[in-house]
């Protein structure tokens, strides 16, 4: 029987210890030393069956090096190949992230049901294949060619996989995922390394792609540690709110691909459904004659859409006025409130400010600045911004209109959806042909000259 010892594995870096540290001097982050088991003795070698040995890998001159187009699988599904950077590259290792309930195992299940011709290996260690098969039947009625494993011992699933011969792995979840050569727990750091290792060793050596879905931590990153996101090749993030119905994939991470890229799905009864055009589900269908209502013109990643900013600015109750924003930094927010009072002079000190971005979207774009400073303004003053006014501004401190990136686009999406005047930055359009644009097109230096377009 071998020998064991413990040793204290930091959750972040992977650096360990004999003993427990407060503060890692690898990382710098503190107590993120947890207790590991750990075989002394030197372990077997690591073997996967059906994978041969390679041969001896010899440097070779940059220039020797051929380079072909990576072969991509069709995954059926616009959005999501779309954040993959065109479809699913063979030999790849994917990580999706999200929190509990989201809809990550909902949309990777929909996505492998409308795959043909494609054979895939679905393990899960979460769930039975009767519970597999009920979601299967309310998602959709087609017969995939699917194989159904729930395994959690990875020594296992390898010997499946080699019965099987899969042209697609799915592991749900890598954090249920377990080997005979670590001596811890399924889930702990030394388990979720090592087993992200050998299925990226897999997935190099045989050509088959393997979908790795992930838990996150209540920080909201990925649990497990921080080398997991380092092995595998792309890291996709699930997001939304559960009590919204519209979802958001980001790529943080894409070696294939772009990482400015987003999918953005609605959740229904039956599943996901891909959103084409966001614009027209984000925005109220008449909101004339509402204050504390703008628009703007946003763009996440490369796609342009209208979102609507919705405030609410009322008299505070208490003696500490509140300030709240969902969907928005409320660091950034509290910024834009300053601005307002020392460059366009309206007092918002002792005002309660409600803000939101409708449709429960998180927004990071610093485009729809001006859109939020008019809504706030609407709602104090109690006065309603015109119906086909849109906007797009970064707003700095000095109170000055900064230009923003991708214009062109965003003028387009707001013409497209039948707005009359767009306001922009000043001197943004350059090298962009204005005069076959149907929209009105008003340039802004500074927060005061928009609040004469909107307000007179």
């Amino acid at each position: 029987m071998a020998k064991t010892k413990t040793v204290y594995v930091c959750s972040t870096c992977g650096a360990d210890s004999p003993k427990w540290i407060g503060k890692c001097p690898g990382c710098g982050d503190w107590n993120t030393y947890v207790e590991e088991i750990i075989a002394k003795e030197p372990s077997a070698k690591r073997s996967i069956p059906g994978i041969t040995d390679r041969e001896k890998v010899r440097p070779v001159l940059l220039r020797d090096i051929t380079t072909t187009e990576e072969p991509r699988i069709d995954m059926k599904d616009a959005e999501l190949n779309r954040v993959l950077g065109g479809g699913l590259v063979k030999g790849s290792l994917i990580l999706i992230g999200g929190e509990p309930g989201i809809g990550k195992s909902t949309l990777v299940l929909q996505t492998v049901l409308h795959l043909k011709g494609l054979k895939t290996l679905y393990v899960s260690g979460e769930e039975s294949g009767n519970q597999l098969k009920l979601r299967a039947d309310r998602l959709s009625d087609r017969d995939a060619n699917c194989y159904i494993l729930s395994e959690t011992n990875l020594e296992q699933i390898f010997v499946q996989a080699q019965n099987v011969q899969p042209d697609l792995m799915i592991v749900d979840s890598i954090q249920t995922v377990y080997t005979e050569l670590v001596e811890s727990s399924p889930g702990s750091v030394s388990q979720v390394r090592e087993c992200s290792a050998s299925l990226l060793k897999y997935a190099k050596e045989s050509g088959v792609p393997v979908l790795l879905i992930g838990h996150i931590n209540k920080e909201g990153s990925i649990a497990g540690p921080k080398v997991l996101e380092h092995i595998v090749d792309t890291v996709l993030q699930f997001e939304g709110d559960q009590h919204y119905m519209y979802r958001i994939l980001r790529s943080i991470k894409n070696r294939f691909g772009s990482t400015a890229e987003v999918g953005i799905y609605e959740m229904r009864q039956n599943g996901l459904r891909e959103v084409n055009n966001p614009s027209e589900l984000l925005l109220t269908q008449n909101h004339e004659g509402l204050s504390g209502v703008a628009i703007s013109a946003a763009i996440e990643g490369i796609r342009p859409f209208l979102i609507e900013s919705q405030a609410l600015v009322s008299s505070a109750v208490y003696g500490t006025p509140q300030r709240s924003a969902t969907g928005f930094d409320l660091r950034r927010m509290n910024m834009l409130l300053a601005v307002l009072e020392k460059r366009a002079g309206f007092k918002l000190i002792q005002k309660d400010v409600f803000l939101n971005i409708a449709g429960g979207l998180k927004v990071n774009d610093p485009a729809i600045d001006l859109a939020v400073i008019s809504a706030i303004l609407s709602s104090s003053l109690d006065i309603s911004i015109e119906r086909g006014v849109c906007l797009a501004g970064e707003v700095g401190l000095s109170g000055e209109i900064r230009p923003v990136n991708r214009i062109e686009q965003r003028i387009m999406e707001a013409e497209k959806l039948g707005f009359t005047r767009i306001l922009i930055p000043h001197n943004n359009l350059k090298g962009f042909d204005s005069s076959k644009c149907k929209i009105q097109i008003i340039q802004v230096r500074k927060v005061e000259e928009a609040f004469r377009q909107l307000f007179g």
